[in-house]
């Protein structure tokens, strides 16, 4: 089986070294130097979670409690479909919903969920296992990495949103692969639908953001950013793509507070190093230094 560097992890999934180093101390995920696909999809959930301000510790006890409340189940995250309720999750696995550490069945207003069947009435397509669209989520993942298999990922992840139309992670890789063959209003269409899926998913604002941008839409891609950035205040590329988008309308005071927020975040960065000298050109307009400092 293919394996990943922490440098590939933290690239697929746009991570960072703090955030893998703290779920690693909360005991969320092993501490190792090289990961299976399997292990991303399981970190990727973790952060989709993370995203949904669900605390490491609370997603600690929740697949304590979910193992001991299934008896057999290893890993909840790939072998029940999770989603926050607020501040802890709740899995849904054979037909129930429940709510782990409280020990809580809750009701699934899902509308996939929502089917009456009798002994007699021909069923529809059986319920998928959750571990088939994980599977085949893991697999568009590892073909990603070879840009010969690009077009089977993208099969692969049409496929997953065949079987769950609420894949918001399968929307957004589909949408990104489509992005980089410019393929812009089909990857749209998927970033659409993964906010549709999923209102706080701050990556795909993000996303969203960058695919109007490209088609010429700037106003509407900094609403985009600024949406994501009210999610997830110190999404460092967030910052520096509003930044550059504010630039393009020339609004250099806007820009200047994002320029500011990212070399916060990224103080080594080739970035950080555009980022600064937006800062200092900024401040040397002619006026501006001074209305800066008053303000």
């Amino acid at each position: 089986m293919y394996r990943y560097s922490r440098a590939d992890l933290l690239r697929i999934l746009r991570l960072t070294a703090r955030q893998l180093a703290g779920w690693e101390k909360a005991g969320l995920i092993a501490a190792v130097e090289s990961y299976s696909f399997f292990d991303l999809l399981q970190i990727k959930k973790v952060r989709d979670l993370c995203a949904h301000k669900v605390r490491p510790a609370v997603i600690r006890q929740s697949l304590e409690a979910m193992q001991k409340q299934a008896a057999g189940m290893e890993n909840p995250l790939l072998e029940a479909s999770s989603f926050s309720t607020g501040r802890r999750i709740a899995f849904r696995h054979e037909g129930k919903v429940v709510e782990p550490i409280a020990g809580q069945f809750i009701f699934d207003f899902s509308a996939r969920d929502q089917v009456v069947t009798s002994t007699t009435a021909p069923q529809a397509k059986p319920r998928l296992v959750p571990s088939d669209v994980a599977d085949l989520f893991a697999h568009g993942i590892a073909l990603e990495e070879d840009p010969a298999t690009q077009a089977q990922a993208i099969e692969a992840y049409q496929r997953v949103l065949e079987l769950d139309p609420e894949h918001a992670a399968a929307h957004i890789n589909l949408g990104t692969l489509l992005y980089n063959r410019q393929e812009f209003a089909l990857s749209e269409k998927h970033y659409r639908a993964a906010i549709e899926v999923d209102p706080r998913y701050a990556l795909a604002y993000f996303d969203l953001g960058n695919v109007l941008d490209e088609t010429g839409r700037v106003a509407e891609a900094i609403q985009a950013y600024n949406t994501a950035l009210q999610l997830a205040p110190t999404y460092g590329d967030a910052h520096y793509n509003v930044a550059l988008a504010y630039e393009k309308i020339r609004e250099p005071r806007k820009a200047l507070k994002h320029w500011r927020a990212y070399v916060k975040l990224d103080t080594s960065g080739p970035w950080a190093v555009h980022a600064r000298n937006q800062i200092h050109r900024i401040l040397q307009a002619d006026g501006l230094k001074l209305v800066y400092k008053q303000g």
